[in-house]
């Protein structure tokens, strides 16, 4: 599975992630894109974030009903502040049968 890892604060997600995901997955060879919402940013202060479950929610909620879309809550549960690269890393241990692309 090629899989579009798809990271933000998402602070909140609103239609021009949405716009982004969709594209990606119906316009590429993707099969799925997951949103990381990522928890702390090392290069933004968490001051003006809403709770990362409540960002998590609201992406949950944005796409509801979309099969090749997926929020991930992967980087709760990593050391923070969170880094793509560590993030990356444990997602190949995770799924040595997904091939992961970044979106920029």
């Amino acid at each position: 599975m090629t899989v579009g890892l798809y990271f933000g604060s998402f602070n909140p997600v609103h239609h021009g992630h949405l716009i982004i995901a969709s594209y990606m997955v119906n316009n590429t060879a993707l099969d799925q894109v997951w949103f990381i919402v990522s928890p702390q940013n090392p290069f933004k202060t968490s001051q003006s974030l809403l709770n990362e479950y409540q960002r998590l929610h609201l992406v949950k909620l944005a796409i509801e009903g979309e099969t090749n879309l997926r929020a991930s809550d992967i980087e709760f549960y990593l050391p923070k502040p969170s880094y793509t690269i560590d993030t990356i890393t444990y997602l190949e241990e995770r799924y040595p049968h997904h091939q992961f692309s970044i979106i920029m």
